[in-house]
């Protein structure tokens, strides 16, 4: 028996949103109430839905493609490497600019949960 500290076998599973974007949790539990972790995976052309995460700060780091960031309003392009901090409540979205599906790890404090997602497109 693992011991209670332990997750084995998340069953870690790439998911379509509503939000027009690809998601793949890598860690997202009740035993880390503190953080979550996720890649966002978004194809060429499409722009993920206007939102905010109440009460949740978050990061991007972009890991493949490029894109085009919004936050609180002001654009920003992105490319590998680049990190965004996005304050909790913070309206957001992004553009994938390239030919190929843009990617970027998702760090959320505290952890992400359904609750929390504001939809700012009405």
């Amino acid at each position: 028996m693992a011991p209670e500290w332990l997750i084995t076998d998340p069953a870690v599973l790439e998911f379509y949103t509503s939000e027009r974007c690809h998601i793949t949790e890598l860690m997202n539990t009740p035993l880390s109430p503190e953080t979550s972790l996720a890649v966002a995976r978004v194809e060429p052309g499409v722009t993920t839905q206007l939102h905010a995460l109440s009460g949740i700060a978050e990061r991007y780091v972009v890991r493949k493609g490029k894109g085009l960031i919004e936050v609180n309003g002001q654009t920003s392009p992105v490319v590998v490497g680049d990190q965004v901090v996005i304050g909790a409540g913070v309206s957001q979205r992004i553009t994938n600019m390239g030919a190929t599906d843009l990617e970027f790890y998702c760090l959320c404090t505290p952890r992400f949960t359904p609750e929390s997602y504001v939809n700012l497109e009405g």
